[in-house]
C-alpha cells in the first residue's frame, strides 16, 4: 500500500478515504492521530493491527462539536458541559458513559464509557466535517513508541500500513491530552496533558488524579494507563537537577558509545561536550521541551551509535506534569545517578 501525504487542500480526498472504511493520520495540537470511521468497526480493528496496539486498549473518539458527542453519550453532565464549553476545542479529553450499542466493542474496550476529544486543529475538524462521522484516534506510531508530532514521524512508522497523512506541520503542544474521567460521582484525571488540574478546578472544583496501576488483566479506561509507552530503542536518564550536568558530562566522556543529550539550550551552551555527546535543544523552557521531546527521543532512534539518552527533568506541576509523566514512562523511571560518576 502506497501512504499518500495530504495537504490541505485535498481534504476531501481524505475524507474519502476514511468513508471507504481506510486508514488517514491527522494532526492535532498535541500529536498526530491515526484516524479511523469510529463507526466502523472493521476499519477500527485495522488502527490496533496497523500499530501493534493490544485491542484491550480503549480508543479516544475525536469529534468536531459538542452536538456529536450527544449522539453516541448517554448524558452529559452539567459539570462536564462546563469544561466542553471552557477548553474545547482543546487538550482536554473527557470520559463520558454512553448510550448501549452506540459504538462497537472495538472502540470502547468492551467497556460502556468512551473517551471524546475536540481538537484545536482546523485541518483535522474539516476532515471530520467532510468524513461527517468521528474519528477514532490513538497516537499514530508504532505501539509503545515515542508518539509523532511531525508527519514525518507517522511516516517513518507506519508507511505502508495506512492509505494517507494530512500534513499540517509540527504540533504545537507535543504531548497528549489530559484524560479526565467524568463517568464516575468523583472527576478523576487518568493522564496529565496541558490543560492542568488547576485548570479544571477553576471551573468545577476539587478533582482527583488517579495514580492507579492497570492490573494485567484489567481494561484501562484511558490510553497510556498499562502499556510500556513512548520508549525509543536506548536507555534514557532522566537528568534532576540542573547542577549534576558536570557529572553527567563527565560520565558521558567514560562511556564507549555515543550518548544522547536532552537539556534546554543554557545547558548545552554552559556545557563542554565531549565528542560522543549527541545534542538535542529542549528549547529555552518548559513549553518548548514539551513539544520537543518525543522529536528528540525519535531522532536518536534513528542513531544506532546512540546506546544512551541522557534528559533533563522540569518541575513536576501544571504542563510540567504531563512533561515528566512522558518522560518517567519513556525512561522507564531510571533516574541518573550523579554519585556513580568516579
Amino acid at each position: 500500500m502506497d501512504t499518500r501525504i495530504y495537504r490541505h487542500g485535498e481534504i476531501d480526498q481524505a475524507a474519502a478515504a476514511i468513508k471507504r472504511g481506510e486508514l488517514v493520520a491527522f494532526p492535532t495540537e498535541t500529536v498526530y492521530g491515526l484516524g479511523a470511521d469510529a463507526t466502523n468497526a472493521e476499519a477500527v480493528k485495522n488502527v490496533y493491527l496497523a500499530k501493534g496496539r493490544p485491542s484491550d486498549n480503549p480508543l479516544i473518539v475525536h469529534v468536531n462539536s459538542i452536538a456529536m458527542v450527544e449522539q453516541y453519550a448517554a448524558e452529559i453532565p452539567a459539570n462536564a458541559r462546563k469544561l466542553m464549553e471552557k477548553f474545547w476545542p482543546g487538550s482536554l479529553t473527557i470520559i463520558l458513559k454512553i448510550k448501549k450499542r452506540a459504538l462497537s466493542k472495538t472502540v470502547t474496550g468492551g467497556l460502556n464509557t468512551v473517551a471524546f476529544r475536540f481538537p484545536d486543529c482546523q485541518p483535522t475538524l474539516d476532515l471530520i466535517e467532510a468524513a461527517g462521522v468521528p474519528m477514532v484516534g490513538p497516537s499514530a506510531n508504532t505501539s509503545g513508541k515515542p508518539s509523532p508530532t511531525t508527519a514525518q514521524h507517522v511516516y517513518h512508522d507506519l508507511h505502508g500500513k495506512i492509505a494517507g497523512i494530512l500534513d499540517n506541520g509540527p504540533t504545537r503542544v507535543g504531548v497528549e491530552s489530559t484524560v479526565l474521567d467524568m463517568s464516575t460521582d468523583q472527576p478523576a484525571i487518568l493522564r496529565p496533558g496541558a490543560v492542568t488540574k488547576k485548570d479544571i478546578e477553576s471551573v468545577i472544583g476539587s478533582i482527583d488524579v488517579n495514580h492507579h496501576k492497570v492490573g494485567k488483566h484489567e481494561t484501562p479506561k484511558a490510553p497510556g494507563m498499562k502499556y510500556k509507552h513512548y520508549a525509543p530503542n536506548a536507555q534514557v536518564y532522566i537528568v534532576d537537577s540542573e547542577s549534576d550536568w558536570d557529572k553527567v558530562v563527565a560520565w558521558i566522556k567514560q562511556q564507549p558509545f555515543d550518548v544522547g543529550m536532552m537539556a534546554e539550550e543554557k545547558i548545552l551552551q554552559k556545557e563542554v561536550l565531549p565528542m560522543n555527546a549527541i545534542q538535542f535543544s529542549l528549547g529555552k523552557n518548559v513549553q518548548d521541551a514539551s513539544a520537543r521531546l518525543f522529536d528528540g527521543l525519535r531522532q536518536f532512534d534513528d542513531q544506532p551509535n546512540v546506546k544512551a539518552i541522557v534528559t533533563q527533568a522540569f518541575p513536576d506541576h501544571d504542563l510540567g506534569g504531563a512533561y515528566m509523566n512522558r518522560l518517567n514512562k519513556s525512561a522507564g523511571g531510571v533516574h541518573f545517578d550523579p554519585n556513580a560518576v568516579k
